[in-house]
């Protein structure tokens, strides 16, 4: 065979296996693998449990994030827990929602219709691939399948929210039930998040006097009008779950995202230099801060760096779902958050600018945040 021969049938093989990476880990596995392929395995220093640069490495004991009581919050004990909620934002950039209203069956309902998605023939799964960002609906894998040289150990189904009544009817049409449970869970997360975004808002000063009214009715408003993205992951077992990950460390766009998990650990966060895991409490939301609130609150409040490890033994369901004010809105720190002793940290920034930016390289760390920054 000569050179320009087995040149082409390398090529072609690489293609081919290309095309199988891009149909997603879930189609990988269903076909029966041992090893972890080369297109998955991290470089050894950005791999779980290995130092990196930063020396950062896995404290093998589980962190207890601090835990907010909604119910508490809506009581006479709010001043207590507001100056708990502002401690949690400014110190790990998450928190524990327990206690926060919406009905267990509504969560659990949310966790099996995700599973039987994920769960349905590939073919099935496969109508919903698009490698448009702004479509209603899609389904994909690794973190940005289109930029990144090392896939992570991940598939997604990434549905908009809002409008509701417009999208709903873009989503998945199996399992039968997914549109109403996912209808149901994206209405009652929504108004959780505009529940909590009043505390927050509250408490970093802005709302709750009487001559900040009309200021606060305006900004709920807005946030009512806002956009809400559902991530829907799933994450299988992994053969050699020491050389990959299922994300890579990143921070949210949004102001909050709101984190359902199983009962399945792999979300760890960056606290004190070191990676951690968070310990899952049942029926609880994992909250945390996302990049434009670090820019609202003019960098008090902070977006932290999270990703996710895999295991060898189970699968793993979690749904995100990242709120902000609406797509063609600007983030821009709140001027009464901005004065002499505060000096203007961020740039303005839309959603636009955050598309244009993962679609022009591999997004990495808070490399987007680190681009809004002022000198």
């Amino acid at each position: 065979m000569s050179p320009a021969m087995v040149m082409s049938a390398k090529k072609k093989q690489n293609d081919n296996l290309e095309s199988q990476y891009q149909k997603g880990v879930k189609h990988l596995c269903e076909n029966g693998i041992n090893k972890v392929p080369k297109k998955y395995i991290l470089p050894v220093s950005d791999r779980p449990n290995m130092k990196d640069r930063e020396l950062i490495n896995v404290n093998k004991q589980n962190l207890k994030l601090p835990i907010i009581d909604f119910a508490e919050l809506q009581g006479s004990n709010r001043p207590q827990v507001l100056k708990s909620l502002a401690n949690a934002c400014e110190q790990y950039g998450f928190f524990q929602l327990v206690n926060h209203g919406i009905p267990s069956d509504v969560i659990s309902n949310m966790i099996d219709v995700s599973t039987r998605f994920f769960e349905l023939p590939f073919e099935d799964r496969a109508k919903y691939m698009s490698s448009d960002m702004q479509s209603p609906v899609r389904y994909g894998t690794s973190f940005n399948q289109n930029k990144d040289d090392v896939f992570c150990w991940r598939d997604f189904l990434k549905l908009m929210c809002n409008p509701i009544s417009d999208v709903v009817p873009h989503w998945p049409s199996s399992p039968v039930d997914l549109r109403r449970l996912v209808a149901t869970y994206a209405k009652e997360t929504k108004y959780l998040f505009l529940m909590i975004m009043v505390s927050i808002l509250e408490s970093l000063g802005l709302v709750g006097t009487t001559e900040n009214k009309t200021e606060e009715d305006g900004i709920l408003k807005d946030f009512e009008d806002g956009s809400q993205l559902m991530i829907v992951n799933c994450y299988p077992p992994c053969p050699e779950p020491n050389l990959t990950l299922g994300m890579p460390p990143h921070s949210d766009y949004g102001f909050l995202t709101l984190l359902l998990q199983d009962e399945v650990e792999g979300l760890q966060i960056q606290h004190q230099d070191k990676w951690v895991t968070v310990e899952p409490i049942a029926n609880a939301f994992v909250v945390n801060v996302g990049d434009h609130l670090e820019i609202f609150s003019n960098g008090k409040y902070k977006s932290v760096l999270h990703r996710v490890s895999v295991n060898s033994k189970k699968s793993r369901i979690s749904v995100a779902s990242l709120h902000s004010l609406p797509f063609n809105y600007m983030v821009r720190p709140s001027p009464k958050l901005v004065n002499e002793e505060n000096p203007r940290g961020y740039k303005d920034t839309d959603f636009s600018s955050f598309l244009e930016y993962i679609s022009s390289c591999e997004p990495k760390r808070k490399n987007f945040l680190e681009s809004r920054k002022l000198c």
